[in-house]
C-alpha cells in the first residue's frame, strides 16, 4: 500500500498573509536602522507574555510578564524531544497504534501517523516538532518512558536539572493548559534544546519526507515556523497554540554571527499569524542594539 499521509494542519489564510508581510518587516538594515534605542521597547508586540534574550550568554534584553507561568501548548514538545534525544538510540524502531492515532480525537492537531508503520526515533521527532504531530509525541512518550506517565515524570525531573522553576508538565504534548512555564523558563529550555545537534537539524528543516517502504507509508511534514525561510537568519524552533494557551512562539535567529532567542506567548487567541509578527519585531529590536551581541560559535556544542 504507497498511500501518503499528510500531517493534520492547514495554515490559515490570515496565518500566510502574515508571513508574507514578514518580508517587509525583515528587509535588512533599511528595516533594522528604524529599530527603537536601548532604553525604548520594541514595537507594538501584542504578545501577553514574552522575553528576547541573548542566546550565548542568556542575558535578558527585553520582557514581559517573563516570570508569570503560562500554558505554552505545543512548545512543551521541545522539552519531549529533550528528553528523547538526551536518552539516545535514535534509530530505535517503534510501532505506531491505533492508541496513537485514537488520541487525536477530532481535535488535536497530528502528523497523520498510520496505525502499524514502523519509525524510527529520529523519524518521530520529525513529525513531532514540523507539523507539530501529538500522535508523535505520544508514540516517543510511550516507548521512551516507557508509558506516559513516566515519560512526564522525566519531563520534570528535567525541568529542575535545568532550574526552571516556574515550570510543570502534565502532558507530553501540552494539550492541557495545566503545562506550564514562564518565558524566561522557555528560554533556558530552549538554550538547552538548541545545544544538541540531533534537535537542531530538525527544527531548522521547513520540511521532511520520508518514502514508503516495506514498512511504512509515505510521509511528508512541512514546518508550522513560518518564519522559517521568511525571516533572514532563523533557524528555529517551535510553534505552538491551544484555546487556553493562543498564538505561541519559541524562536532563536542569527544575523552577521549574532545569536537572539526569544519566546512570545498568547500573541492572538486564534491562529492569524500575529505571533510571527511580534517575533520579526523582537527579533528586529534586539539586532538594532547598540553594542555586540555575541557569536552563535560560542554557545554551539556537538551532541
Amino acid at each position: 500500500m504507497t498511500q501518503s499521509r499528510r500531517a493534520r494542519y492547514a495554515v490559515p489564510a490570515a496565518a500566510l498573509a502574515a508571513a508574507t508581510a514578514l518580508t517587509a518587516l525583515s528587509a535588512g538594515p533599511a528595516a533594522t536602522a528604524a529599530v527603537a534605542s536601548h532604553a525604548e521597547p520594541p514595537p507594538v508586540v501584542a504578545a501577553y507574555a514574552a522575553e528576547l534574550a541573548n542566546a550565548t550568554t542568556g542575558s535578558q534584553l527585553w520582557g514581559r510578564r517573563q516570570y508569570s507561568p503560562q500554558p505554552i501548548a505545543s512548545i512543551t514538545k521541545v522539552m519531549t524531544a529533550l528528553v528523547v534525544i538526551r536518552a539516545g538510540h535514535l534509530n530505535r524502531r517503534i510501532t505506531i497504534t491505533k492508541a496513537d492515532e485514537a488520541y487525536l480525537g477530532c481535535c488535536i492537531q497530528g502528523a497523520g501517523l498510520i496505525p502499524g508503520d514502523v519509525l524510527t526515533a529520529r523519524q518521530l521527532l520529525y513529525a513531532m516538532l514540523l507539523p507539530s504531530g501529538a500522535d508523535a509525541a505520544m508514540a516517543l512518550a510511550t516507548s521512551y518512558g516507557p508509558g506516559a506517565t513516566r515519560f512526564i515524570a522525566t519531563m520534570n525531573a528535567t525541568a529542575r536539572q535545568l532550574h526552571l522553576v516556574g515550570t510543570h508538565f502534565t502532558s507530553f504534548d501540552g494539550v492541557q493548559p495545566t503545562t506550564v512555564s514562564t518565558p524566561r523558563n522557555v528560554l533556558m529550555l530552549g538554550e538547552a534544546a538548541m545545544r544538541l545537534a540531533a534537535f537542531r537539524q530538525v527544527v531548522t528543516s521547513r520540511w521532511y519526507a520520508i518514502r514508503a517502504g516495506p514498512h511504512h507509508h509515505h510521509y511528508y511534514w512541512k514546518n508550522t515556523n513560518l518564519l522559517l525561510g521568511h525571516y533572514p537568519g532563523l533557524i528555529g524552533i517551535k510553534t505552538g497554540w491551544t484555546p487556553q494557551a493562543g498564538e505561541c512562539l519559541l524562536f532563536e535567529a542569527v544575523r552577521d554571527g549574532r545569536a537572539l532567542i526569544g519566546v512570545a506567548l498568547y500573541s492572538a487567541p486564534t491562529k492569524t499569524g500575529q505571533v510571527f509578527i511580534d517575533a520579526a519585531r523582537m527579533l528586529n529590536w534586539g539586532f538594532g542594539l547598540p553594542g555586540p551581541v555575541p557569536r552563535l560559535s560560542a554557545k554551539i556544542q556537538a551532541e
